[in-house]
C-alpha cells in the first residue's frame, strides 16, 4: 500500500512539470484524490467531504473548501473574522506598491534589490542578470510579496489581487514540485519560511469566491508537501532549524485535519524545546551573537507558542520556555541603544530609529514588564530599568549608559565565544553613542553571497575596534575577569587569546558617566606590528598625528575625541575605513590606528581616552606608573577632568594563566 501511494505521489508530481507553462493549469482528477487521501474524513464537520469522497472527489473538496470558509474552530493571529474593518483601512505604502508590483510580475528578491520583471511566464528561478548575490532567488522563492497581494485585497476587496494570486500559485507550485535535491527553491529555510507564510495567504484569500475547489487542492497539496518535506530534511542546528519548525507547526495547527498534523506538531514542538536550551545561552542571548538574528529567533520561539495557545496547545511548551523568550526580550532592554536601534555587530543592522521601543511596547503587555514599558514609552509609563549597566557574561556583551534617555552616553562591547557564520572575528570591539549620535559603528557585514572579497573585508578584524597582531583576525578565546559598576564608575576587564602566542587584556573605565579609558594590554612572545584599530561615523575629522589624537567635527550636537597616551615607539596612521548600514550599501568612514613595533617577548600598553562631548571638550590629563606589570593583577591610574582628580583601578582576585 505505502509502495502505491509513493508511486501515485511521484505521478502527480511528474504530471504537474509536463509542460513550462502554467496559464492554462487544469488540476486533475489524481490531485483531488491525493488531497482527499491525505485528510482526516471522520472529522466532526467534514461528514459530508467523506460521503462524497467515495465516488465524487470534487464534490467532496467543494463540500472541504465549504468547510473551511465557515470553519470556526481554528485561530490564526490573523483574524478573518477582523476581513471586513479592514477595508478602507490604509495599508503601508511600500506593501501596496510590492503587491501592485506583483500583479506585473515585477518582484523584489533580496529588498537591498531592485525590484524586477520575472517575466510574463514567470522565471521562479532567475534574477536580475547582473546580480550575483544569490540571496535573490532564494529570497524570492519565500514569496512574501503574496502576503502583500493579501493585504491590499482585504484594504481594497479588488479581486484582482486573488485572481493574481491564484495564477501564480498555480505557476509556482506547477514549476516548482518538491524535490529534496533542488537547492534553489527547496533549500529547508525557504521551505519554513513559506510553509509559515502560507497559512497567512490562507487565512487572507478563503473568503474570496476566487478561492474555488482546485485552488484548494493545488494550495492544501503544497501545504502537505511542505510539512512532509521539512520533517525528514532540515538543518541540524543555528536558527534554520527555528525557521523550519515553526513552518511545520503553522501548517499542522491550522490545518489539523491533515493526517499528518498531530504527528507533525509534535516534532515542531519537540525540536523548539530542545533548541531554546540548545541556542539560547542562560544570559538570554542567541548563540550566533547577532542583534538582527536574536530579533528573527525571539519570533520564531514566540510566534509558534502564540498560536498554540490560540489553539488550545501551548500547554507543550514549558514555563521555562517562556520565561527564555522573556529572557531573550530583556536583551533588547539592556543592550538596546538609547535611539532605540541595536549594535550592528556581525551580521546585524541597526535597524530605524525606535524600532526596538516597538519591540519592547510589544513584549511589555506580553510579559507583564513595566521596565519594558518605561523605553517603548520613553519614560512616560512604566517603572525605569533597575541599573544602567548589564554584563551578560555567557554571550560576552557588556553595557553601561549614563541615564536612560535618548540622548545618553552609551557604550556597548563584545567579547564572547565564537558564533559561526553569521559572528564575526572581533572580540574587544564596541559601538558608542552619545547625544543621539553613534559615534563609533560597527563596520557591518555589507553582504552574504555573490561577493567573498567584500563580504570578508568587513568581517576583518582589523575592521572593528579591538587590537591586531600584523593585521591578521583574531581567534575567539573570549574570558571576563573583573565587572565592577557603580554609579559613577564602571570598571570591566575582558581578554582574549586573540593569537596562539599573544593575549588581548581589555579594560573600560566608564568615568563619571561622560568618558572612557581604555587600557589595552597585549603579551606574549609573538613580535610585529600591535596595532589598536578606530573607525568613526562618517564625518570630516581633526587628525593630529603630533598629539596622537582624533576628533569628529560635526558642527552641530555631539562630537568624540579619541587620544591617546603617548609612548616611545608609536605611531598614528590613517587606515582604510568604510561601513554599511545596509545590506549591499557602504559608504567610507574614518579609520585609524596606533601602532606599536613589538620587537621582543615584552608586552606592550596601549591607554587612551574617549571623550564624547558637546560644545566645549572637557580636558583630560592621565598619570600613572608605567612600570605597573602588564596584564598584571593589579592597574591603577589617576584622571584629572577639568581640574578634578579622581583614582581608578582594579584589583583581581585568583588570576589565572
Amino acid at each position: 500500500m505505502i509502495k502505491l501511494n509513493i508511486i501515485f505521489v511521484v505521478f502527480i508530481m511528474l504530471s504537474m512539470v509536463a509542460t513550462p507553462q502554467s496559464k492554462n493549469r487544469k488540476v486533475s482528477q489524481m490531485e483531488y484524490q491525493l488531497l482527499l487521501s491525505r485528510i482526516k474524513v471522520n472529522l466532526p464537520g467534514l461528514e459530508k467531504v467523506k460521503l462524497a469522497s467515495k465516488d465524487n472527489p470534487k464534490k467532496a473538496v467543494q463540500e472541504l473548501l465549504n468547510y473551511y470558509k465557515s470553519r470556526k474552530n481554528v485561530k490564526h493571529l490573523i483574524d478573518r473574522e477582523k476581513r471586513l474593518e479592514a477595508k478602507g483601512v490604509p495599508i503601508k505604502k511600500r506593501s501596496l506598491t510590492m503587491a501592485d508590483n506583483a500583479l506585473k510580475h515585477i518582484f523584489i528578491g533580496q529588498p537591498a534589490y531592485a525590484p524586477y520583471f520575472c517575466g510574463k511566464d514567470i522565471n521562479w528561478r532567475k534574477g536580475p542578470p547582473k546580480v550575483k548575490d544569490r540571496e535573490w532567488v532564494w529570497q524570492l522563492n519565500r514569496l512574501s510579496f503574496w502576503g502583500h497581494m493579501g493585504k491590499a485585497y482585504w484594504q481594497t476587496g479588488n479581486e484582482k489581487y486573488v485572481k493574481e494570486w491564484v495564477y501564480q500559485l498555480m505557476d509556482w507550485t506547477k514549476k516548482n514540485p518538491c524535490i529534496p535535491k533542488d537547492k534553489v527553491v527547496w533549500r529547508t529555510i525557504e521551505a519554513g519560511i513559506r510553509g509559515n507564510s502560507f497559512v497567512s495567504f490562507f487565512q487572507y484569500f478563503i473568503d474570496s469566491p476566487t478561492f474555488t475547489s482546485d485552488v484548494l487542492v493545488v494550495f492544501l497539496n503544497s501545504c502537505f508537501d511542505h510539512s512532509s518535506y521539512l520533517m525528514k530534511h532540515f538543518a541540524h542546528k543555528g536558527n534554520w532549524l527555528l525557521m523550519e519548525a515553526e513552518g511545520i507547526a503553522s501548517i499542522s495547527l491550522i490545518f489539523p485535519e491533515f493526517k499528518d498534523s498531530n504527528k507533525w506538531f509534535k516534532e515542531a514542538a519537540n525540536r523548539f524545546n530542545k533548541q531554546i536550551k540548545k541556542q539560547v545561552f542562560s544570559d538570554g542571548f542567541h548563540n550566533e551573537l547577532s542583534f538582527s538574528y536574536h530579533k528573527g529567533c525571539i519570533n520564531w520561539f514566540s510566534r509558534t507558542l502564540h498560536l498554540a495557545r490560540l489553539n488550545g496547545k501551548g500547554n507543550v511548551f514549558s514555563k521555562s520556555y517562556q520565561d527564555t523568550v522573556e529572557n531573550m526580550a530583556a536583551v533588547f532592554m539592556k543592550l538596546g541603544f538609547p535611539d532605540g536601534t541595536i549594535g550592528a555587530f556581525g551580521d546585524s543592522w541597526m535597524g530605524s530609529s525606535g524600532s526596538t521601543f516597538r519591540l519592547l511596547s510589544k513584549w511589555a503587555i506580553e510579559f507583564n514588564r513595566k521596565d519594558f514599558l518605561y523605553l517603548a514609552t520613553q519614560g512616560k509609563e512604566g517603572v525605569i530599568p533597575k541599573s544602567r549597566f548589564y554584563a551578560l557574561k555567557k554571550s560576552g556583551f557588556y553595557s553601561m549608559r549614563s541615564d536612560w534617555t535618548d540622548q545618553s552616553i552609551f557604550l556597548l562591547l563584545k567579547c564572547g565565544p565564537n558564533g559561526g557564520w553569521h559572528c564575526q572575528p572581533d572580540n574587544g570591539t564596541f559601538e558608542i553613542s552619545a547625544g543621539g549620535r553613534r559615534f563609533m559603528p560597527d563596520s557591518g557585514c555589507f553582504i552574504y553571497s555573490g561577493d567573498p572579497k567584500s563580504r570578508a573585508w568587513f568581517r576583518k578584524s582589523a575592521h572593528h575596534q579591538t587590537l591586531t597582531l600584523n593585521g591578521k583576525n583574531i581567534a575567539y578565546r573570549p574570558k571576563n575577569l573583573l565587572w565592577d559598576p557603580h554609579d559613577d564608575l564602571v570598571t570591566l576587564v575582558v581578554e582574549n587569546g586573540s593569537y596562539k602566542n599573544l593575549i588581548h587584556r581589555r579594560t573600560i573605565f566608564f568615568i563619571n558617566n561622560n568618558i572612557f579609558i581604555l587600557v589595552d594590554e597585549a603579551t606574549g612572545p609573538a613580535v610585529g606590528n600591535v596595532d589598536l584599530h578606530f573607525q568613526l561615523l562618517p564625518s570630516e575629522i581633526d587628525f593630529n598625528e603630533k598629539e596622537l589624537k582624533v576628533s569628529t567635527k560635526l558642527k552641530e550636537g555631539w562630537n568624540i575625541s579619541v587620544k591617546s597616551v603617548n609612548q616611545n615607539g608609536m605611531i598614528l596612521e590613517k587606515e582604510k575605513g568604510q561601513v554599511s548600514f545596509k545590506y549591499t550599501k557602504k559608504e567610507p568612514r574614518p579609520a585609524f590606528r596606533y601602532r606599536i613595533k613589538k620587537t621582543t617577548p615584552k608586552g606592550v600598553r596601549f591607554v587612551t581616552v574617549l571623550v564624547p562631548f558637546q560644545n566645549k571638550e572637557p580636558k583630560v590629563k592621565l598619570t600613572f606608573d608605567h612600570e605597573q606589570k602588564i596584564r598584571g593583577k593589579a592597574f591603577k591610574l589617576k584622571v584629572t577632568i577639568d581640574g578634578v582628580e579622581k583614582e581608578v583601578g582594579y584589583q583581581l582576585k585568583d588570576l589565572k594563566k
